[in-house]
């Protein structure tokens, strides 16, 4: 879309939110209600920083800095503050958690603790991704793993670390993330019945540009829906030294539709539908890489994720706390038209035919949480299983029509079926001591075309984990947690020909890693002014994984018919994270520092995946009489561990060449306005400048340059009824 057409949607959007004020009702009620309600909640809660944020989970509530383990919780306000354009904007506001891949839409993988690289196919079971308790994964080569909107979404929990493996899935080397989407109750107000939330974004690096729409609808006191709608799209954009960055322009549009019923005294029902869809034509092949030899291809991707969720405490019950969900993932990517489609052709060349890929999943998990109580002790158990059946498509089709399979994404059945055991000790309210266990077993087949058998494999997942606290101000905790990796089709099915000519890898053992955690976290009130509050968590960890899988590189430099993948005998992943948060009614302050270090036990060589050295921090103030928010954010980032990749201009021809960066900083600010009262309320307008400085850098785990000085606006307005 070309320049003259963004300003006519922009005041189309413009003349959209005009005819919204017109439709204004009740708002000083509703605004005086609103406030009030704020008022409520701060004096009921007292200040909370980033640090003393509720984590959902099993068992006893517990904020983050009381858990046993690193969490990092997002959340609305924070998401909104940082107008995210992809969902790797908010990621990499996490301590420890970086985007890998590229900051192109398609081209977004994970990485925790040096866990994650979209060129290692399984790198989406090492990192488990739920949308609202659902698991995504998607693997294709030179494409990210997962495909959304930010704008679906309310708040974003990333644990870290391989003790997650107990409730949500054997094999979480690098930890989970949870996306939770957004409720109907979000936006109506007490005493309310409905409202209606129409928002515009626009940035000026690439001409970007969301429009975005919320109805939200009561129904009696048991029903109530929500139903949202939002387009994307952008130009390529330019980093610092003012280079266009090829590939980077897309559009996307995204929905969702969710209803919650209550059901008898305590129970609630819900369901939703959400889908994703980018379609664009003459777009990169290549979307986590700048290997523009690859050419360009028309290319549409669907995500699709549809849940039914019931939960219900039975609080007059202490054995019964249940909470069952079944969901359906399907993730479609469709290619046609590439420009070297000429060559198409079975093996290396099936990258450039007319092709689909896809995954289909289909999820049960079902849990209970028993509860026992004494004088100064409480117990909670909670039981719970987990299935998974997933099915991988590649398909791809001579120029003349006729279908043959891709053998380098090859088709195949996963199933995984799971129980698990985690039980929650709280002695005198100061000692928790958390052991957990889990039983996978798995099941691979592959397509017939492959002529290969199908494998079984089983995982066990222990773990301990306890925290003490001394008092209200200092507590420590420490965990042992042991986890298992069941190898992917990908790894262990498929071949190429011609080009690049690799076997089956039908030897790989399944990853196992130990992991030990030890940390303190401090905790404060009033210490410089009346009111104030402040948090300290250091969690240090160190990870043992044996027979890591990983790329067979030496096929690539000329070696053939040798497997693609092969199993690291030992490496190593240690290091530490600090968080800290301060908070007063005027000034608020956060800050992280993640030191990872990542190597082959065997070679003493650095793993390719660790990203270097971080620090990230915000210092902000507040001005509540005028309901404005505002800030400075910068993160410093350290040079490669690795001195050899320790460059900007990596060998030709290199097949690592994503791998080399320089150390850089990068600094961005915000405000945020939302009036609670008055003829303005109900509007929010958020204001930001990213790379300030217009610095020209690369992340370490990325292949494209980022972004440069971009400016970013956003305003909203919602009405209640």
């Amino acid at each position: 879309m070309g320049l003259v057409a963004r300003n006519k949607a922009a005041l189309l959007g413009g003349a959209a939110m005009a005819v919204l004020l017109g439709l204004q009702i009740a708002q000083a009620q509703q605004a005086q209600q609103a406030q009030q309600a704020q008022t409520n909640e701060q004096d009921k809660k007292g200040r909370v920083t980033v640090l003393q944020r509720l984590i959902v989970g099993a068992g006893q509530d517990k904020v983050a800095i009381d858990t046993p383990q690193a969490v990092s919780v997002l959340e609305q306000a924070d998401i909104d503050q940082l107008q995210p354009e992809m969902i790797g904007d908010i990621i990499r506001a996490i301590p420890g958690v970086n985007v890998t891949g590229s900051d192109r839409l398609l081209g977004q993988s994970f990485n925790i603790r040096g866990i994650g690289a979209p060129e290692n196919t399984g790198d989406g079971g090492r990192i488990v991704v739920n949308v609202d308790g659902a698991q995504k994964f998607y693997e294709q080569y030179r494409l990210g793993s997962f495909f959304s909107e930010p704008e679906l979404y309310k708040r974003v929990e990333v644990l870290r670390g391989p003790a997650s493996s107990t409730l949500y899935g054997s094999g979480a080397l690098g930890g989970v993330i949870n996306f939770e989407t957004k409720d109907a109750s979000d936006f109506i107000a007490d005493g309310q019945n409905g409202a209606l939330r129409q928002k515009v974004s626009w940035n000026s690096n690439g001409n970007g540009y969301l429009t975005s729409t919320v109805l939200a609808q009561r129904m009696g006191e048991n029903a109530e829906f929500l139903l949202t709608g939002n387009y994307r799209a952008s130009d390529v954009y330019t980093s610092g030294d003012g280079s266009d960055v090829l590939g980077t322009n897309f559009k996307a549009w995204s929905g969702l539709a969710k209803g919650t019923f209550n059901v008898g005294e305590e129970g609630t029902l819900r369901a939703s539908y959400q889908q994703w869809d980018s379609n664009l034509d003459d777009q990169q092949l290549s979307q986590t890489s700048t290997a523009a030899f690859f050419g360009l291809v028309d290319r549409h991707v669907v995500d699709k994720t549809a849940i039914v969720s019931y939960e219900n405490p039975f609080t007059d019950n202490d054995m019964v706390d249940v909470k069952v969900s079944a969901s359906y993932s399907n993730t479609h990517n469709e290619q046609r038209n590439a420009d070297l489609r000429s060559s198409c052709s079975p093996g290396s060349f099936a990258v450039v035919c007319d092709s689909n890929y896809g995954y289909e999943t289909w999820q049960f998990n079902a849990q209970n949480t028993m509860e026992w109580t004494g004088d100064n002790w409480t117990n909670h158990l909670t039981l719970g299983s987990q299935t998974t059946y997933q099915t991988r498509v590649a398909e791809a089709f001579f120029n003349n029509g006729r279908q043959f399979p891709v053998t380098f994404h090859p088709e195949g059945k996963d199933l995984k079926t799971g129980v698990f055991a985690q039980s929650e000790f709280v002695y005198d309210d100061r000692l928790t001591i958390i052991p957990g266990v889990r039983l996978d077993w798995h099941r691979l087949t592959p397509d017939s075309a492959l002529n290969a058998l199908s494998t079984d494999d089983t995982a066990f997942s222990p773990k301990v984990a306890a925290l003490y606290k001394f008092n209200d101000t200092f507590s420590v905790f420490g965990s042992i947690a042991h986890t298992e990796r069941f190898p992917t089709i990908d790894e262990v099915f498929s071949t190429a020909s011609s080009s690049s000519t690799f076997l089956p890898s039908l030897g790989l053992k399944k990853e196992q890693s130990n992991n030990f955690e030890a940390g303190f976290a401090l905790s404060g009130s009033d210490m410089l002014q009346a009111g104030d509050a402040g948090q300290l968590k250091l969690t240090s960890f160190y990870n043992d994984v044996q027979d890591l899988i990983a790329l067979n590189r030496p096929f690539r430099s000329g070696f053939n018919n040798k497997p693609g993948f092969i199993n690291i005998e030992e490496a190593q992943i240690y290091g530490f994270e600090v968080e800290t948060a301060y908070d007063t009614e005027y000034v608020f302050a956060n800050a992280s520092y993640s030191y990872v270090v990542g190597k082959n036990k065997q070679t003493d060589a650095y793993l390719t995946t660790v990203a270097p050295h971080e620090l990230a921090f915000t210092l902000g103030g507040k001005m509540p009489e005028h309901d404005v928010t505002f800030g400075w954010t910068a993160r410093v980032v350290a040079a490669p561990q690795d001195p050899t990749r320790d460059s900007d201009t990596p060998p030709v021809g290199d097949p690592n060449s994503t791998r080399f960066a320089t150390a850089f900083n990068v600094h961005d600010i915000f405000l945020t306005w939302k009036p609670q009262d008055g003829q303005l309320a109900g509007w929010e307008a958020n204001v930001g400048v990213d790379n300030l400085f217009n610095r020209q850098y690369k992340e370490f785990l990325m292949n494209d340059d980022a972004k440069g000085r971009t400016f970013k606006i956003s305003l909203s307005k919602q009405l209640g009824w």
